[in-house]
């Protein structure tokens, strides 16, 4: 990165240093965010010192080691001045927010010790085993995405064990919550901030929560998120029975019921008993090598799911259903609030607009190193999370001028040096820029 992209580093970093405290951070954060850039295998603390201050690796170390795992500034302030400055950068070039994505992400642990590791299921791994568990929430709109919360979840083995909260840190006021709460907390923090609104996707790990769904419509809040095919369902035109009729003693039935003859059914039955005629096929994207198309068919109907406690009907919404073309079952399963009028093809394109969030992981883990801090500690492991998503958004905020594949290559195929004023002055003819797909668009 040379001229006006070494500018705005600068400008970038100056902006963050106002919201973590003390103007001798800067230097660490603007280490810390250097080396996350820069081609490191490994983006741990020792490797960081030794790639940005090749002359002084003991000191360096010691110094992003007390920056990440020590100094007590604040990750969400952090990243609230990295959702600001990215953001109109985000709007003008990709157009308004238009999705809100939920999801969590896994990494691998070999020992116990680190803050939150459990045997738990890893999505990276694709199966139950020792990992630590965060959960986010990224805005979205054509062009890019951004993450603008983060948190660590926190087995209730975690919470109720004084010596482990002590020994890693962990904050008094952090009490057990599940994903869903968690992903909540989240969604509150960003209409707080006055966050661009959009649609809340999510997998059905959230969307499966009857609770999660509530809060979401409470807060005023569009969603479309995913389900099990075993969600309870009335068919389209039906739904509950009105309370009983009085007798004229005790008190006057107020709850919806159901009968032997009038009763909901699974989505997945509801999804084999519609007619060829209600499935067509949508293609939502253009992916890397082939348009991404599908089956799809959407009913508007009301969840019946424990409605048996309600004094009136749940509100319809749309069920929509993936069944590839040559499948015996069908894939997937959503529930949304869109409304009633909505196309089946903009149902579909906004609901798959969730990928962009398995994007955000993909280049904050391969490229910039989310997973590679080495400390046990809470503290550590949020500020080397918040230091990677403000490296990640100093990229997304300067794609255009950076190459879609990284930094441009020089006449001879080397990469180019990053900014001067990021490096220490004896590491300026050693440091290299970064290979980053910050483009967005493709997938």
């Amino acid at each position: 990165m040379e001229g006006n992209t070494a500018s705005a580093f600068d400008a970038y970093v100056e902006a963050l240093t106002e919201v973590i405290g003390h103007a001798d951070r800067a230097e660490p954060l603007r280490d810390y965010c250097t080396g996350l850039m820069m081609p490191v295998p490994r983006k741990s603390v020792e490797p960081l010192a030794a790639v940005t201050a090749p002359s002084r690796v003991s000191a360096k170390h010691q110094s992003l080691l007390h920056f990440v795992g020590q100094a007590s500034w604040s990750d969400e302030a952090l990243m609230g001045r990295v959702r600001d400055w990215v953001l109109p950068r985000m709007i003008e070039r990709g157009g308004p927010i238009t999705a809100w994505i939920i999801d969590d992400t896994g990494f691998p642990k070999k020992g116990n010790h680190s803050v939150g590791v459990a045997r738990q299921y890893c999505g990276q791994l694709g199966k139950r085993d020792n990992c630590q568990i965060a959960v986010s929430l990224s805005i979205a709109n054509e062009g890019a995405s951004l993450p603008i919360a983060w948190q660590l979840y926190l087995p209730e083995v975690w919470l109720d064990d004084p010596e482990r909260r002590q020994k890693a840190r962990i904050p008094d006021e952090i009490v057990f919550q599940t994903k869903p709460q968690i992903a909540i907390d989240q969604i509150r923090a960003a209409l707080a901030a006055q966050t661009p609104e959009g649609i809340v996707l999510a997998d059905a790990g959230y969307g499966a929560d009857g609770r999660f769904r509530q809060d979401l419509t409470d807060l005023g809040l569009v969603y479309s998120v995913g389900v099990q095919p075993t969600v309870s369902i009335w068919r389209s035109g039906e739904g509950p029975l009105p309370p009983k009729t009085w007798s004229g003693k005790g008190r006057p039935p107020k709850l919806v019921q159901r009968s032997k003859d009038h009763k909901p059914l699974s989505a997945k039955a509801l999804a084999h008993t519609l007619p060829a005629d209600a499935w067509k096929t949508i293609t939502w994207r253009e992916g890397s090598n082939v348009e991404l198309t599908s089956r799809f068919a959407a009913v508007h109907l009301r969840v019946a799911s424990r409605d048996y406690n309600l004094t009136q009907p749940r509100p319809k919404e749309w069920l929509l259903v993936e069944w590839p073309e040559g499948d015996k079952e069908p894939l997937k399963y959503w529930l949304s609030t869109v409304p009633e009028t909505t196309t089946l093809q903009d149902l579909v394109a906004a609901t798959k607009m969730r990928w962009r969030i398995e994007r955000d992981y993909r280049d904050l883990k391969q490229e910039l190193g989310l997973g590679h801090y080495e400390g046990r500690g809470w503290r550590g492991f949020h500020h080397h999370a918040s230091l990677c998503i403000a490296a990640y958004g100093f990229l997304l905020s300067e794609r255009e001028r950076i190459s879609p594949s990284g930094c441009a290559a020089t006449k001879n195929g080397e990469e180019p040096a990053v900014p001067r004023s990021s490096q220490s002055r004896k590491a300026a003819n050693t440091a290299r820029a970064a290979h980053l797909n910050v483009n967005r668009d493709a997938a």
